[in-house]
């Protein structure tokens, strides 16, 4: 099987004259080694946020998020949909988040001087498919992976915030194993970037980092030839899910509900009054908010979902 391995997944930047580190033929398996979303810097509490202590900090955006690839899909052309089917993530040993000054929605916070005064590494082991929080709370490991992406049209985009039609820094727990990721096709043989994966996420990723690991991602890519999505779709067994991402979080919203009631005029024969009216009756009809971390240029993330059971 071919693989990136982790010391080539060190890209921070998606770009469509990056050489190909794999060629693969439609459907056929291969890994991507990744890093974590801070290059394997954080392996301790003691290993703290400071910016000036970080390799890569001095530069501006800073080298954070790495990502393997492109991989070049064999066949893909402008206009085509990418199919993604992440087939298993094996994370890492241990995750980590990490919290301090100017870092996130309460970085300057006075109403708890601890959360800006001084910066704070948590570090989670993984043991037995479970995380480890501390010694009263755990869970299961539910990994995803955040940053995903073909190369863009016409611009350079880097993996840290980099975000749009074409995918990037999105951190979606719907990009999981079991479920497949759509995204529209701008460069012969897509050119495909994968990293960033998280050991597990609440919703909105709150402070800026999650559960972040190294892991290994065994996956596939298919081609859908001339039937490019407007924006990233995301089929899951029982659902499908509509993504966008904007500011403010309203936009991103009516947005993402606007292309799946597309998806559905498009691809299941719905009038455009059913699927107007469908989104604000269905009792199952759900708004997923993804990623709404105020950190740098990042947009919020949202996805409109509807269970397959509705689609006929």
């Amino acid at each position: 099987m071919q693989r990136i391995p982790r010391d080539l997944a060190r890209k921070y930047a998606l770009d469509w004259e990056d050489e190909p580190l794999l060629r693969v033929r439609p459907g056929e398996p291969f890994e991507i080694e990744t890093w974590d979303a801070g290059t394997g810097y954080f392996k301790s509490p003691a290993d703290k946020a400071i910016p000036a202590r970080r390799p890569g900090f001095d530069r501006s955006p800073p080298q954070a998020n790495p990502i393997g690839g492109p991989v070049y899909v064999e066949g893909a052309g402008r206009g085509d949909a990418l199919a993604i089917t992440i087939e298993e993530i094996v994370v890492g040993d241990y995750s980590w988040i990490a919290i301090g000054p100017k870092r996130g929605p309460l970085g300057e916070s006075t109403r708890w001087p601890e959360l800006s005064a001084d910066y704070t590494t948590r570090i989670f082991r993984h043991e037995n498919g479970v995380l480890h929080f501390n010694d009263r709370i755990a869970w299961p490991i539910t990994p995803f992976v955040g940053t995903l992406g073909v190369a863009p049209d016409r611009e350079v985009c880097t993996s840290l915030d980099g975000q749009g039609e074409w995918g990037g820094n999105l951190d979606i727990r719907d990009a999981a194993p079991g479920n497949r990721v759509l995204l529209p096709v701008f460069h012969p043989g897509a050119l495909f970037y994968l990293g960033d994966v998280h050991a597990s996420q609440g919703d909105t990723e709150f402070t800026g980092t999650a559960a972040e690991t190294t892991a290994v991602v065994r996956l596939r890519l298919d081609i859908v030839k001339g039937k490019r999505p407007p924006w990233m779709r995301i089929e899951k067994p029982d659902a499908i899910v509509a993504v966008h991402a904007a500011r403010p979080l309203e936009l991103a919203v009516e947005t993402a509900t606007t292309h799946l009631m597309d998806w559905l005029i498009t691809d299941y024969g719905f009038t455009p009054t059913d699927a107007y009216c469908l989104v604000s009756t269905c009792p199952d009809f759900r708004i997923n908010v993804y990623q709404m971390c105020k950190i740098g240029k990042l947009s919020f993330v949202a996805g409109a979902e509807v269970p397959k059971k509705y689609l006929g």
